[in-house]
Protein backbone atom coordinates (compact mmCIF):
# COMPACT_ATOMS: atom_id res chain seq x y z
CA UNK A 1 0.00 0.00 0.00
CA UNK A 2 1.14 3.16 -0.98
CA UNK A 3 1.39 5.91 2.40
CA UNK A 4 3.21 8.76 1.54
CA UNK A 5 1.68 12.45 2.19
CA UNK A 6 1.17 12.74 -1.41
CA UNK A 7 0.48 8.83 -2.55
CA UNK A 8 -2.51 6.65 -1.87
CA UNK A 9 -4.46 3.84 -3.28
CA UNK A 10 -6.85 6.14 -4.37
CA UNK A 11 -7.67 10.01 -4.96
CA UNK A 12 -11.06 10.83 -4.70
CA UNK A 13 -11.54 14.38 -6.33
CA UNK A 14 -14.33 16.24 -4.98
CA UNK A 15 -16.28 16.35 -1.31
CA UNK A 16 -19.65 16.15 -1.70
CA UNK A 17 -21.65 13.32 -0.51
CA UNK A 18 -21.04 11.03 -3.41
CA UNK A 19 -17.05 11.20 -3.00
CA UNK A 20 -17.39 11.13 0.81
CA UNK A 21 -19.75 8.12 0.65
CA UNK A 22 -17.12 6.43 -1.65
CA UNK A 23 -14.35 7.16 0.42
CA UNK A 24 -16.31 5.16 3.47
CA UNK A 25 -16.85 2.61 1.65
CA UNK A 26 -13.20 2.42 0.32
CA UNK A 27 -11.32 2.92 4.01
CA UNK A 28 -14.06 0.44 5.09
CA UNK A 29 -11.71 -2.04 2.39
CA UNK A 30 -8.80 -1.10 4.07
CA UNK A 31 -7.49 1.28 0.99
CA UNK A 32 -5.49 4.48 1.95
CA UNK A 33 -7.29 7.25 0.35
CA UNK A 34 -7.31 10.97 -0.04
CA UNK A 35 -10.19 13.39 -1.04
CA UNK A 36 -9.69 16.84 -2.65
CA UNK A 37 -11.62 19.44 -2.45
CA UNK A 38 -11.31 22.66 -4.34
CA UNK A 39 -13.88 24.81 -2.06
CA UNK A 40 -12.43 25.55 1.44
CA UNK A 41 -15.66 22.67 3.04
CA UNK A 42 -17.17 19.80 2.49
CA UNK A 43 -20.87 19.10 0.99
CA UNK A 44 -20.74 20.56 -2.17
CA UNK A 45 -24.58 21.89 -3.32
CA UNK A 46 -25.08 20.77 0.74
CA UNK A 47 -24.42 24.09 2.08
CA UNK A 48 -26.44 25.70 5.63
CA UNK A 49 -25.65 29.04 6.12
CA UNK A 50 -26.09 30.63 9.93
CA UNK A 51 -28.12 34.09 9.88
CA UNK A 52 -29.37 35.27 13.21
CA UNK A 53 -29.44 32.42 14.95
CA UNK A 54 -31.28 30.52 11.85
CA UNK A 55 -29.53 27.47 9.88
CA UNK A 56 -30.78 28.11 6.43
CA UNK A 57 -30.39 25.46 3.85
CA UNK A 58 -29.62 26.04 -0.02
CA UNK A 59 -30.71 23.29 -1.10
CA UNK A 60 -34.34 22.58 -1.14
CA UNK A 61 -35.01 18.90 -1.54
CA UNK A 62 -35.58 16.78 1.66
CA UNK A 63 -34.20 13.16 2.47
CA UNK A 64 -35.90 9.40 2.73
CA UNK A 65 -34.78 7.10 5.27
CA UNK A 66 -35.42 4.65 2.44
CA UNK A 67 -32.02 5.42 1.84
CA UNK A 68 -29.79 7.98 3.50
CA UNK A 69 -26.26 6.43 4.50
CA UNK A 70 -26.93 7.39 8.08
CA UNK A 71 -27.88 6.66 11.05
CA UNK A 72 -31.86 7.68 11.73
CA UNK A 73 -31.14 9.06 15.12
CA UNK A 74 -29.24 11.88 12.97
CA UNK A 75 -32.42 12.85 10.92
CA UNK A 76 -35.61 14.71 11.45
CA UNK A 77 -38.67 13.49 10.12
CA UNK A 78 -41.24 14.95 8.43
CA UNK A 79 -44.63 14.29 10.02
CA UNK A 80 -47.22 12.94 8.51
CA UNK A 81 -44.83 13.07 5.48
CA UNK A 82 -46.60 15.24 2.74
CA UNK A 83 -49.61 17.13 2.94
CA UNK A 84 -51.21 18.05 -0.41
CA UNK A 85 -53.09 21.46 0.04
CA UNK A 86 -56.27 21.55 -2.71
CA UNK A 87 -59.37 23.31 -2.30
CA UNK A 88 -59.08 24.99 0.32
CA UNK A 89 -57.87 21.52 2.69
CA UNK A 90 -55.07 19.63 3.54
CA UNK A 91 -54.84 16.28 2.69
CA UNK A 92 -52.61 13.40 3.95
CA UNK A 93 -50.26 11.42 0.44
CA UNK A 94 -51.04 7.93 2.19
CA UNK A 95 -47.31 7.80 2.70
CA UNK A 96 -46.09 4.72 4.33
CA UNK A 97 -43.86 5.68 7.00
CA UNK A 98 -42.32 2.26 6.85
CA UNK A 99 -41.62 -0.85 4.14
CA UNK A 100 -43.45 -2.68 6.23
CA UNK A 101 -46.79 -0.13 6.76
CA UNK A 102 -46.97 0.13 3.13
CA UNK A 103 -46.54 -3.48 1.73
CA UNK A 104 -49.29 -4.37 3.96
CA UNK A 105 -51.72 -1.79 2.62
CA UNK A 106 -50.53 -3.56 -0.62
CA UNK A 107 -51.74 -6.87 -0.13
CA UNK A 108 -54.67 -5.53 1.42
CA UNK A 109 -55.75 -3.17 -1.31
CA UNK A 110 -54.44 -6.33 -3.83
CA UNK A 111 -58.29 -6.90 -4.56
CA UNK A 112 -59.77 -3.91 -4.13
CA UNK A 113 -61.91 -2.19 -6.68
CA UNK A 114 -60.28 0.84 -8.55
CA UNK A 115 -61.34 4.57 -8.26
CA UNK A 116 -63.79 5.29 -11.62
CA UNK A 117 -64.22 8.11 -13.27
CA UNK A 118 -62.70 11.92 -12.85
CA UNK A 119 -61.25 13.64 -9.53
CA UNK A 120 -60.55 16.45 -8.32
CA UNK A 121 -56.40 16.96 -7.98
CA UNK A 122 -57.10 17.21 -4.07
CA UNK A 123 -60.68 15.25 -3.52
CA UNK A 124 -61.42 12.70 -1.87
CA UNK A 125 -61.39 10.44 -4.79
CA UNK A 126 -58.17 11.53 -5.38
CA UNK A 127 -56.66 10.96 -2.41
CA UNK A 128 -57.82 7.31 -2.51
CA UNK A 129 -56.13 6.99 -5.84
CA UNK A 130 -53.15 8.62 -3.86
CA UNK A 131 -52.97 6.30 -1.31
CA UNK A 132 -53.55 3.03 -3.49
CA UNK A 133 -51.29 4.02 -5.54
CA UNK A 134 -48.20 4.76 -3.13
CA UNK A 135 -48.72 1.04 -1.81
CA UNK A 136 -48.97 -0.69 -4.55
CA UNK A 137 -45.45 0.99 -5.97
CA UNK A 138 -44.35 0.16 -2.44
CA UNK A 139 -44.55 -3.73 -3.27
CA UNK A 140 -43.07 -3.45 -6.69
CA UNK A 141 -39.22 -4.23 -7.27
CA UNK A 142 -37.31 -2.14 -8.31
CA UNK A 143 -35.94 -3.90 -11.38
CA UNK A 144 -39.67 -4.42 -12.29
CA UNK A 145 -40.26 -0.51 -12.72
CA UNK A 146 -37.35 0.36 -14.58
CA UNK A 147 -38.29 -2.57 -17.52
CA UNK A 148 -41.52 -0.30 -17.11
CA UNK A 149 -41.66 1.80 -20.64
CA UNK A 150 -39.84 5.35 -20.15
CA UNK A 151 -41.93 8.20 -21.11
CA UNK A 152 -42.09 11.62 -19.91
CA UNK A 153 -43.07 12.16 -15.80
CA UNK A 154 -45.77 14.41 -17.05
CA UNK A 155 -47.62 11.60 -18.53
CA UNK A 156 -48.69 10.69 -15.43
CA UNK A 157 -52.93 10.68 -13.74
CA UNK A 158 -53.26 14.05 -12.87
CA UNK A 159 -53.64 13.75 -8.64
CA UNK A 160 -49.70 12.49 -9.29
CA UNK A 161 -48.49 15.41 -11.05
CA UNK A 162 -47.91 18.05 -7.98
CA UNK A 163 -46.64 15.47 -5.90
CA UNK A 164 -44.25 14.52 -8.18
CA UNK A 165 -42.95 17.77 -9.53
CA UNK A 166 -42.33 18.59 -5.67
CA UNK A 167 -40.29 15.02 -5.18
CA UNK A 168 -38.37 15.32 -8.84
CA UNK A 169 -37.61 19.56 -8.72
CA UNK A 170 -39.12 19.25 -12.22
CA UNK A 171 -41.99 21.89 -12.97
CA UNK A 172 -42.44 20.78 -16.59
CA UNK A 173 -42.74 17.06 -15.26
CA UNK A 174 -40.02 16.38 -18.36
CA UNK A 175 -38.43 13.41 -16.13
CA UNK A 176 -38.53 9.91 -17.10
CA UNK A 177 -41.49 8.05 -15.28
CA UNK A 178 -38.98 5.43 -14.43
CA UNK A 179 -37.12 7.78 -12.23
CA UNK A 180 -40.58 9.36 -11.06
CA UNK A 181 -41.78 5.57 -10.03
CA UNK A 182 -39.00 4.98 -8.11
CA UNK A 183 -39.24 8.62 -6.39
CA UNK A 184 -42.57 7.74 -5.40
CA UNK A 185 -41.61 3.94 -4.35
CA UNK A 186 -39.12 5.67 -2.01
CA UNK A 187 -41.68 7.46 -0.24
CA UNK A 188 -44.18 4.92 0.47
CA UNK A 189 -41.32 2.93 1.61
CA UNK A 190 -39.55 5.18 3.76
CA UNK A 191 -40.59 8.53 5.20
CA UNK A 192 -39.41 11.92 4.18
CA UNK A 193 -36.52 14.32 6.40
CA UNK A 194 -33.66 16.26 6.48
CA UNK A 195 -30.39 16.09 8.67
CA UNK A 196 -30.77 17.38 12.02
CA UNK A 197 -28.65 20.68 12.53
CA UNK A 198 -28.60 21.59 8.78
CA UNK A 199 -28.25 19.89 5.17
CA UNK A 200 -24.54 20.17 5.76
CA UNK A 201 -24.20 18.05 8.46
CA UNK A 202 -25.03 15.25 6.28
CA UNK A 203 -21.31 15.84 4.69
CA UNK A 204 -19.60 16.80 7.69
CA UNK A 205 -20.59 13.59 9.60
CA UNK A 206 -19.50 11.33 6.42
CA UNK A 207 -16.26 13.28 6.47
CA UNK A 208 -15.68 12.72 10.36
CA UNK A 209 -16.12 9.57 10.19
CA UNK A 210 -12.59 9.41 7.13
CA UNK A 211 -9.40 9.11 9.00
CA UNK A 212 -7.96 12.29 10.08
CA UNK A 213 -5.74 13.76 7.28
CA UNK A 214 -7.82 12.02 4.21
CA UNK A 215 -9.90 15.03 3.21
CA UNK A 216 -7.99 18.02 1.98
CA UNK A 217 -9.99 21.40 1.40
CA UNK A 218 -8.97 24.24 -0.90
CA UNK A 219 -7.06 21.79 -3.27
CA UNK A 220 -8.07 22.45 -6.83
CA UNK A 221 -7.81 19.41 -9.28
CA UNK A 222 -6.59 20.16 -12.64
CA UNK A 223 -5.94 16.75 -14.59
CA UNK A 224 -6.88 13.44 -13.51
CA UNK A 225 -5.84 10.23 -15.51
CA UNK A 226 -6.12 6.26 -13.82
CA UNK A 227 -2.64 6.81 -11.42
CA UNK A 228 -2.02 9.94 -10.75
CA UNK A 229 -4.19 13.64 -10.49
CA UNK A 230 -2.45 17.44 -10.69
CA UNK A 231 -3.71 20.36 -8.46
CA UNK A 232 -3.18 23.87 -8.95
CA UNK A 233 -0.56 24.51 -6.48
CA UNK A 234 -0.10 21.70 -4.43
CA UNK A 235 1.79 19.13 -6.62
CA UNK A 236 0.85 15.64 -7.97
CA UNK A 237 -0.74 12.99 -6.29
CA UNK A 238 -0.02 9.23 -7.36
CA UNK A 239 -2.58 6.65 -6.87
CA UNK A 240 -3.38 3.35 -7.88
CA UNK A 241 -7.19 4.68 -9.28
CA UNK A 242 -8.92 7.41 -9.29
CA UNK A 243 -12.67 8.49 -8.04
CA UNK A 244 -13.96 11.94 -9.77
CA UNK A 245 -16.79 12.89 -8.15
CA UNK A 246 -17.57 16.31 -8.80
CA UNK A 247 -20.61 17.89 -10.41
CA UNK A 248 -21.10 17.12 -13.62
CA UNK A 249 -19.87 20.18 -15.32
CA UNK A 250 -16.68 19.68 -13.67
CA UNK A 251 -16.13 16.05 -14.26
CA UNK A 252 -16.38 16.46 -17.95
CA UNK A 253 -13.69 19.26 -17.79
CA UNK A 254 -11.59 16.95 -16.19
CA UNK A 255 -12.27 13.93 -18.15
CA UNK A 256 -13.15 15.04 -21.95
CA UNK A 257 -15.75 12.67 -23.71
CA UNK A 258 -18.44 13.15 -20.58
CA UNK A 259 -21.86 14.53 -21.49
CA UNK A 260 -23.24 17.67 -19.64
CA UNK A 261 -26.62 17.23 -18.88
CA UNK A 262 -29.24 19.97 -18.60
CA UNK A 263 -30.45 20.84 -15.14
CA UNK A 264 -33.62 21.92 -13.43
CA UNK A 265 -32.95 25.01 -11.42
CA UNK A 266 -34.30 25.87 -7.84
CA UNK A 267 -35.00 28.78 -5.84
CA UNK A 268 -35.26 28.47 -1.96
CA UNK A 269 -36.90 31.40 -0.07
CA UNK A 270 -36.71 30.87 3.98
CA UNK A 271 -38.76 33.34 5.69
CA UNK A 272 -38.68 33.87 9.87
CA UNK A 273 -42.40 34.27 11.55
CA UNK A 274 -42.81 35.15 14.77
CA UNK A 275 -45.17 32.33 15.69
CA UNK A 276 -45.15 28.79 13.82
CA UNK A 277 -48.52 28.59 12.13
CA UNK A 278 -50.79 25.49 13.07
CA UNK A 279 -50.16 22.94 10.87
CA UNK A 280 -47.88 19.10 11.41
CA UNK A 281 -44.46 19.69 10.56
CA UNK A 282 -45.05 18.09 6.88
CA UNK A 283 -43.85 18.50 3.69
CA UNK A 284 -46.82 20.79 2.28
CA UNK A 285 -47.14 20.62 -1.67
CA UNK A 286 -49.47 23.12 -3.55
CA UNK A 287 -51.91 20.60 -4.97
CA UNK A 288 -53.65 23.49 -7.37
CA UNK A 289 -50.16 25.35 -8.46
CA UNK A 290 -51.82 28.61 -7.11
CA UNK A 291 -48.49 30.08 -7.29
CA UNK A 292 -45.04 29.38 -7.81
CA UNK A 293 -44.07 27.77 -4.65
CA UNK A 294 -44.23 23.80 -5.37
CA UNK A 295 -43.58 22.44 -1.76
CA UNK A 296 -42.93 24.51 1.96
CA UNK A 297 -42.59 23.35 5.36
CA UNK A 298 -42.22 24.68 8.75
CA UNK A 299 -38.80 23.65 8.64
CA UNK A 300 -38.13 24.88 13.00
CA UNK A 301 -41.81 22.33 13.38
CA UNK A 302 -39.27 19.57 11.73
CA UNK A 303 -36.05 20.18 13.30
CA UNK A 304 -36.31 22.44 16.19
CA UNK A 305 -32.49 23.25 15.85
CA UNK A 306 -33.11 25.30 12.83
CA UNK A 307 -34.47 28.33 15.06
CA UNK A 308 -33.86 30.70 17.79
CA UNK A 309 -36.37 29.16 20.48
CA UNK A 310 -39.31 31.55 20.12
CA UNK A 311 -39.42 31.67 15.86
CA UNK A 312 -40.14 29.54 13.81
CA UNK A 313 -38.44 28.93 10.02
CA UNK A 314 -40.84 28.33 7.05
CA UNK A 315 -38.94 27.28 4.06
CA UNK A 316 -40.59 26.98 0.81
CA UNK A 317 -38.87 26.20 -2.47
CA UNK A 318 -39.91 27.41 -6.01
CA UNK A 319 -39.07 25.39 -9.21
CA UNK A 320 -37.94 26.83 -12.72
CA UNK A 321 -36.32 29.66 -14.05
CA UNK A 322 -35.41 32.69 -11.17
CA UNK A 323 -38.45 35.26 -11.63
CA UNK A 324 -37.12 37.93 -9.31
CA UNK A 325 -39.31 40.79 -9.10
CA UNK A 326 -42.21 40.80 -6.88
CA UNK A 327 -41.73 36.86 -5.90
CA UNK A 328 -41.17 37.34 -2.31
CA UNK A 329 -44.93 39.35 -2.25
CA UNK A 330 -46.47 36.02 -4.93
CA UNK A 331 -44.71 33.58 -2.57
CA UNK A 332 -45.91 35.39 0.88
CA UNK A 333 -49.53 35.48 -1.01
CA UNK A 334 -49.11 31.23 -1.83
CA UNK A 335 -47.85 31.03 2.01
CA UNK A 336 -50.63 32.67 3.44
CA UNK A 337 -53.71 30.61 1.53
CA UNK A 338 -51.73 27.70 2.20
CA UNK A 339 -50.85 27.70 6.26
CA UNK A 340 -54.35 30.06 6.66
CA UNK A 341 -52.71 32.71 8.38
CA UNK A 342 -51.40 36.02 7.52
CA UNK A 343 -47.93 36.64 6.42
CA UNK A 344 -47.05 40.45 6.43
CA UNK A 345 -45.30 40.21 9.22
CA UNK A 346 -42.54 37.39 8.19
CA UNK A 347 -39.13 38.50 7.71
CA UNK A 348 -37.37 37.60 4.57
CA UNK A 349 -34.14 35.76 5.61
CA UNK A 350 -32.23 34.42 2.19
CA UNK A 351 -32.89 33.70 -1.14
CA UNK A 352 -30.95 31.08 -2.89
CA UNK A 353 -31.16 30.33 -6.50
CA UNK A 354 -28.79 27.28 -8.26
CA UNK A 355 -29.45 27.30 -11.83
CA UNK A 356 -27.91 23.97 -12.13
CA UNK A 357 -29.76 22.08 -8.56
CA UNK A 358 -30.77 18.88 -9.82
CA UNK A 359 -29.67 17.10 -13.42
CA UNK A 360 -32.23 16.32 -15.54
CA UNK A 361 -33.39 12.81 -16.29
CA UNK A 362 -35.63 12.94 -19.25
CA UNK A 363 -36.65 9.12 -20.80
CA UNK A 364 -34.87 7.31 -21.96
CA UNK A 365 -33.07 7.67 -18.38
CA UNK A 366 -30.93 4.62 -17.19
CA UNK A 367 -30.74 5.48 -13.27
CA UNK A 368 -27.87 3.42 -13.02
CA UNK A 369 -25.54 4.89 -15.45
CA UNK A 370 -22.23 3.32 -15.51
CA UNK A 371 -19.21 4.83 -13.04
CA UNK A 372 -16.71 2.98 -14.41
CA UNK A 373 -14.73 4.16 -17.27
CA UNK A 374 -11.59 1.91 -17.36
CA UNK A 375 -10.06 0.24 -14.74
CA UNK A 376 -8.22 2.70 -12.71
CA UNK A 377 -10.98 5.68 -13.46
CA UNK A 378 -14.09 6.02 -11.84
CA UNK A 379 -16.82 8.67 -12.02
CA UNK A 380 -19.79 9.46 -9.72
CA UNK A 381 -22.39 11.94 -8.67
CA UNK A 382 -26.10 12.07 -9.03
CA UNK A 383 -25.58 13.04 -12.26
CA UNK A 384 -24.48 9.21 -12.91
CA UNK A 385 -27.77 8.43 -10.92
CA UNK A 386 -31.33 9.54 -9.62
CA UNK A 387 -30.28 13.22 -9.43
CA UNK A 388 -30.49 14.71 -5.41
CA UNK A 389 -28.86 13.56 -2.52
CA UNK A 390 -29.46 9.97 -2.67
CA UNK A 391 -28.81 9.56 -6.16
CA UNK A 392 -25.04 11.04 -5.07
CA UNK A 393 -24.79 8.65 -2.28
CA UNK A 394 -25.95 5.34 -4.05
CA UNK A 395 -23.56 6.34 -7.71
CA UNK A 396 -20.23 6.60 -4.83
CA UNK A 397 -20.74 3.80 -3.50
CA UNK A 398 -21.48 1.58 -6.60
CA UNK A 399 -17.78 3.33 -7.94
CA UNK A 400 -16.21 2.13 -4.71
CA UNK A 401 -17.73 -1.41 -5.46
CA UNK A 402 -16.21 -1.37 -9.24
CA UNK A 403 -13.41 -0.12 -8.16
CA UNK A 404 -12.83 -2.74 -5.22
CA UNK A 405 -14.20 -5.35 -8.03
CA UNK A 406 -11.02 -4.46 -10.08
CA UNK A 407 -8.33 -4.77 -7.48
CA UNK A 408 -9.44 -8.06 -6.35
CA UNK A 409 -10.90 -6.74 -3.47
CA UNK A 410 -13.79 -8.20 -1.55
CA UNK A 411 -15.69 -5.52 0.35
CA UNK A 412 -16.91 -6.07 3.74
CA UNK A 413 -20.67 -5.95 4.40
CA UNK A 414 -21.79 -2.80 5.96
CA UNK A 415 -25.28 -3.50 6.92
CA UNK A 416 -25.74 -0.16 9.10
CA UNK A 417 -25.42 1.98 5.92
CA UNK A 418 -29.07 1.42 4.75
CA UNK A 419 -30.95 2.79 7.77
CA UNK A 420 -34.49 2.38 7.83
CA UNK A 421 -36.81 4.13 10.16
CA UNK A 422 -39.25 2.63 12.34
CA UNK A 423 -42.56 3.01 11.70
Amino acid sequence: MLSTAHHADVVVVGAGVAGLSAAQRLVGAGLTVIVLEAAPRVGGRLTTDRVDGFRLDRAGQPLNTAYTGIDVTELRLFRPGVLVHSDGRLHRTGDGGSARGALIRARALASAPRPLGPARPGGPLSQARLGTTLSRLAATPADRLLARPDRPARTAPAFLRPLLSALLGDAGLSTSSRCADLALRDLARGRLCVPAGGASALPERLAAGLPEGTVRTGVRVTDASIDRVVTAGHGEFRCRAVVVATGARVAAELLPGLRVPDFHPLTVLHHAAPAAPGVDPALLVDGDRTGPVAHTAVMSGVDPSRAPRGRALITSTVLGPLRPDGLDARVRRQLAALYGVPTADWELLAVHHDPEALPAMPPPYDPRRPVRLLAGLYVCGDHRDTSGVQGGLRSGRRAARALLRDLGIQPDQHPAELQTAAA
